[in-house]
């Protein structure tokens, strides 16, 4: 099993390499606090960015005066980082510029002849996020720093982006998340339409009871198997019927049974959803559909029973898939695979399906990226008004979560209900169209008031579009080379 390659944070005390490590992990895992020297040990972490997985360690802070022995130990743990790590991040403070201590330690960090990013934290206000290209940073030995705030999160997409490019080029890309632990797929539908013939044609074997009498399957069975590298843990459960019906039952193994597909549907990072193409949709399969959307698994609508039906023709699997997947509204981020369970037609085909809609549950934006995405629909629509009188303005578009997609929208309006559901949706099908969304849901929620951001997002003039994942830098570039002028950087975004 391959592991993430491992990226040392480095740097003098109080730069901020904690905050910055606890935020690019999303998670609060280091002490943090204003007082120098709060880190002693190394911590270590894995970085989700873009579905990869990276190592972070930090490290306490590498300064010259170091006379105590817990200070001694400190720069001994951070030895061991920097040796242990591919690449190395050297946080430096753009509020003070670079000192003596920093030429030093860029000098001793040259000596590892390992790939440095240089990152400049506290970089909130525009003007100090400008020093970077200053005489302090265009006089020493390595790069420029790239500014960033690890308070506010500010230019951290970049930062990843860029240690990304740095791994690959030194040979030690980051593992994908899939690599690491299996795909978690939970096999769900109606009772008799087929679950247990579908996962035993999937693995080759009778390895799941099959009989013609519903509720053969009473409880979850997992089992694990591993497919060109790749492993994946499924999950055959009971028949899901409506809620009502099931109070209805007298069957309490029945009713237990499909308590615990739930749970199954709440932890499962895939849900193949298998209906009956010979019976058609169900009402009860149309209320099933709403529930494994509000669980927030990516979906696979698996339309089973394929060599049942007569007369095809060419257009005849198109047809029957855009039909299943008409009739289920909440799923129409869902892709319609058909297949027979039984003869084995087109079952194989799912394992490469089931991979990339896994993939797509990490599809992961930057700032800049959400950013411009917003203005771009902006100009092609601008926000519709909800409830209340006024028009919302937009302040802030971005994605606070993968595994699945989430995105915070800020309005200015201290009503939540003040932009147009169907706005949202038009938000939504925007994202679909430009960036890789398929069979994954994705959240969007509204935040109101503008106590945290007060200027607005304006819209890019279709001329001005760039291409998705664009620096700040590549964005600039790209208008100056669109009018022959030199840009100026508008920071309050």
């Amino acid at each position: 099993m391959h592991t993430p390659p491992k990226v040392a944070l480095v740097g003098r005390t109080n730069v901020g390499k904690s905050s910055l490590f606890n935020r690019l992990v999303e998670e609060q895992r280091a002490l943090v606090s204003a007082l120098p020297g709060t880190t002693r040990d190394r911590q270590m972490a894995d970085c989700l960015w873009r579905g990869g997985v990276i190592t972070l360690i930090d490290t306490g802070g590498l300064d010259v005066n170091q006379s105590l022995e817990i200070e001694k130990d400190v720069v001994k743990q951070a030895g061991l980082a920097i040796e242990q790590a591919d690449v190395i991040l050297f946080v430096v403070d753009l509020m003070v510029g670079a000192t003596a201590d920093d030429q030093r330690l860029a000098r001793e960090l040259m000596k590892t002849k390992k790939p440095i990013v240089v990152v400049g934290n506290k970089g909130e206000k525009a003007n100090v996020r400008d020093r970077v290209n200053g005489p302090d940073w265009r006089s020493w030995s390595l790069k420029k720093p790239l500014a960033i705030s690890a308070k506010q999160g500010l230019g951290t997409g970049d930062l990843l982006d860029e240690l990304t490019r740095v791994l690959i080029a030194a040979g030690k890309p980051p593992i994908q998340v899939a690599d690491l632990a299996p795909i978690k797929v939970c096999v769900v539908g109606e009772p008799n339409v087929g679950k247990s013939t579908l996962l035993n044609s999937l693995l080759g074997e009778e390895r799941f009871i099959t009989a013609a009498t519903p509720h053969t399957t009473r409880g979850p069975n997992d089992i694990l198997v591993e497919r060109d590298g790749k492993l994946y843990q499924f999950i055959d459960t009971a028949g899901l019927r409506k809620q009502a019906s099931r109070r209805k039952g007298k069957d309490a193994l029945e009713i237990a049974g499909a308590n615990r597909t739930v749970d199954s549907l709440e932890k499962a990072a895939v849900a193949l959803f298998v209906v009956d193409l010979v019976k058609g949709i169900t009402a009860q399969e149309r209320h099933l559909a709403g529930k494994i959307e509000e669980a927030g698994v990516s979906t696979i609508i698996v339309a089973n029973k394929w060599d049942l039906i007569p007369n095809k023709q060419p257009n005849t699997l198109k047809e029957l898939a855009e039909e299943v997947q008409a009739w289920m509204p909440p799923l129409d981020f869902a892709p319609v695979h058909c297949l027979s369970a039984l003869t084995g037609q087109r079952t194989q085909e799912l394992y490469k399906l089931i991979e990339h809609v896994y993939n797509t549950r990490f599809t992961q934006l930057s700032g800049t990226e959400a950013h411009k995405f917003m203005s771009q629909a902006i100009a092609r629509h601008r926000p519709i008004r909800g409830k209340g009188v006024k028009h919302p303005k937009i302040t802030l578009f971005e994605q606070t979560h993968v595994h699945p997609p989430i995105f915070d929208l800020h309005v200015n309006l201290s009503r939540e209900d003040s932009l147009s559901p169907a706005y949202v949706r038009f938000l939504e099908n925007q994202l679909r169209e430009r960036y890789d969304f398929i069979g994954t849901p994705i959240r969007i929620n509204i935040q109101s008031g503008k106590k945290s951001h007060t200027t607005y997002i304006s819209a890019i003039k279709p001329e001005e579009k760039t291409p998705a994942g664009a620096t700040d830098q590549q964005v600039t570039a790209h208008k100056q080379s669109k009018t022959g002028r030199p840009v100026r950087k508008n920071h309050k975004r």
